[in-house]
């Protein structure tokens, strides 16, 4: 059964800035700048029925590329802060993205997202770290920002139950669509979902 989940890449001149974050946080486990994502939806862990359903229901998303803006460090976590991530603006074409995503997967059965979309890039997750710790982390890096980039597609991540965030193996990549370009057809090929 492969766990899935969509997502945007991150540039590799990105990641490795964002990487620049690690450090000086007791109680964090950092993530590979190689598994550095965006991510989009969620899927979870589905049979080959699921993920075949899935994968062709994503062929039908059509997009423009999108500007991917940051907007600094900060803690996730309602109750209790369990990630420092890179915040991403959100901005109305990656929410409708998302939103686009979220129908087209629900109209295959798989049940609604339950968390509220909060655009980011996880850089670590937190174990027992202390609430001043983590506050002090962000005030010293809280206002870092990357550059921007254009994201020109997305993809179909499958992962791996392990340590560390990863790997990741993309089974599909989605094109955005260039202005006035008329969508495909056929639907991408599929992967062997090892």
């Amino acid at each position: 059964m492969p766990r899935l989940f969509t997502a945007i890449e991150i540039p590799r001149r990105i990641g490795e800035r964002l990487s620049l974050m690690r450090g000086g946080l007791s109680g964090a486990r950092w993530i590979d700048p190689e598994n550095y994502h965006l991510t989009l939806r969620f899927i979870g862990d589905v049979d080959m029925v699921e993920a075949e359903a899935a994968a062709e229901a994503l062929a039908r998303v059509h997009r423009p590329p999108l500007t991917i803006r940051f907007a600094g460090i900060g803690p996730l976590g309602t109750r209790k802060q369990h990630a420092v991530v890179a915040l991403i603006g959100e901005d109305k074409p990656l929410m409708e993205l998302q939103a686009e995503q979220e129908r087209v997967l629900r109209r295959t059965g798989l049940a609604p997202e339950a968390r509220r979309y909060t655009p980011h890039v996880t850089l670590a997750r937190l174990r027992g770290g202390h609430p001043r710790d983590i506050a002090e982390y962000l005030s010293v890096r809280g206002g870092y920002l990357a550059e921007t980039f254009t994201a020109d597609r997305f993809v179909l991540y499958s992962s791996r139950n392990s340590v560390g965030g990863g790997p990741y193996v993309v089974e599909e990549a989605y094109d955005f669509l260039a202005e006035n370009t008329r969508p495909q057809i056929a639907p991408p090929e599929r992967s062997a979902w090892r």
